[in-house]
């Protein structure tokens, strides 16, 4: 058995532990080695790195700025098209009238179409031939008359015209009562029939002589407003380009400022539909006046749909558009304002509820927001469907609840 003596050597172990201790310490926490070229190039990388994700990020948001023009490209296109596509179908729809004897509509001193000033609104004041008196009471209050009149057209682009047919006897005592008072006041849009299409086929001459005669002996009933309604769009988009059309009973007192700036909210909407809302029940009782013959059509219930009163109205020019494009398979109810309701649905239409536009009389409801500075659109009686007496009484209503003359020239829209 051998044995070795070995000396610890105090020196030697010290060393030894001082190893052994840097090595933990280098475990938890290595070394760092600080090379001035090192940290450059870390600097660059880093450097490189964040220029790499600023060019992604900016060609990101160059693509989507793209992407959006492209889009909106597209849209302003398809718009173009849809455009294109309804004028050239109000164009076909005015060229058939011409050549197949519609009714179409002329005016004294201007052109039967297509009239190319684009304009604000037009208005229609639905009239009959034997209501001079209402007519007059209108012209004495709230519609301008003379050079006021067209100065309206040209500085405002607002045309408002009395809307009117024909009586049976073509060039009678009517007619030319009316002839004479179109020269004095030149405010007449006339609806008659233009002249029929020769040709060989007869018989397709004479149903369209029957459907023309019918059309004028029974325009001016209660009963034929909705033929006169449709009518009165079909002709005036085709003569006019304007962004709203409207029309007016003859009963009726209008704020010219108020409807301009109500149909100013929305001038860029291309379906709009704006009036007073209402429903109801159907009347279906023989012998009453708004009766109507096929109140079985309204299902259980026989309530009417959301529709605009007949008092007043208007519509964009894309729904008049499709009235004339349409009006031969339009159907027509008793009652105009729901046929024209009814034309509508189905379609992509925005109904707006506006009750400024059926302001009560009695009790004065339009002298009292008048009062407050808040005047109405439009004002009549629900009880006589407009002002009662209206020849009588819209001077003094126009004294209550108009908003003062100056009001349609100080109106910006």
């Amino acid at each position: 058995m051998a044995f070795v003596y070995r000396f610890w050597d105090p020196v030697e172990a010290e060393e030894e532990a001082s190893s052994a201790q840097k090595h933990r310490r280098n475990e938890v926490h290595p070394m760092v080695i600080c090379d001035k070229d090192v940290s450059v190039r870390t600097g660059n990388i880093l450097s490189r790195v964040s220029q790499t994700r600023d060019v992604i990020k900016m060609s990101k948001m160059h693509l989507e700025l793209k992407a959006v023009r492209i889009i909106h490209t597209f849209s302003t296109l398809d718009k173009t098209i849809s455009s294109l596509e309804r004028q050239l179908a109000a164009a076909r729809a005015a060229k058939a009238d011409t050549e197949e004897g519609s009714p179409m509509v002329t005016k004294s001193g201007t052109k039967d179409l297509n009239e190319s000033r684009r304009v604000f609104f037009v208005m229609g004041i639905i009239t009959a031939l034997r209501s001079r008196k209402r007519r007059n009471s209108i012209r004495e209050t709230w519609m301008p008359q003379g050079e006021e009149l067209k100065r309206l057209e040209k500085e405002k682009g607002i045309i408002i015209r009395f809307v009117i047919g024909h009586s049976s006897t073509l060039g009678g005592a009517l007619d030319r009562a009316i002839n004479a008072e179109e020269e004095q006041h030149k405010d007449f849009l006339h609806l008659v029939c233009s002249h029929f299409q020769s040709g060989p086929d007869l018989e397709i001459q004479n149903l369209r002589r029957i459907e023309c005669f019918v059309w004028q002996n029974n325009i001016e009933g209660y009963h034929e407003l909705s033929t006169k309604t449709q009518v009165y769009f079909s002709a005036v988009v085709a003569k006019w380009d304007a962004d709203f059309y409207l029309k007016v009973d003859d009963d009726v007192h209008v704020n010219l400022g108020v409807v301009s700036s109500t149909l100013a909210r929305h001038r860029h909407e291309p379906h709009v539909y704006i009036g007073c809302m209402k429903s109801g029940p159907v009347v279906a009782q023989k012998g009453i006046k708004y009766r109507e013959p096929e109140y079985w059509k309204f299902g259980e219930g026989n309530n009417y749909f959301r529709h605009a009163t007949g008092q007043i109205y208007a519509i964009s020019k894309d729904l008049a558009t499709y009235i004339l494009v349409n009006r031969h398979i339009l159907h027509r109810y008793a009652n105009e304002d729901v046929s024209l309701g009814s034309w509508f649905i189905g379609l992509d239409v925005e109904h707006i509820d506006d009750r400024s536009l059926c302001c009560g009389t009695t009790p004065p409801d339009c002298e009292w927001k008048a009062k407050s500075g808040n005047h109405c659109g439009a004002s009549f009686d629900w009880s006589c469907s407009g002002i009662c007496k209206s020849s009588v009484r819209m001077k003094e209503v126009h004294q209550r609840c108009g908003e003062g003359d100056q009001a349609i020239w100080d109106t910006s829209f």
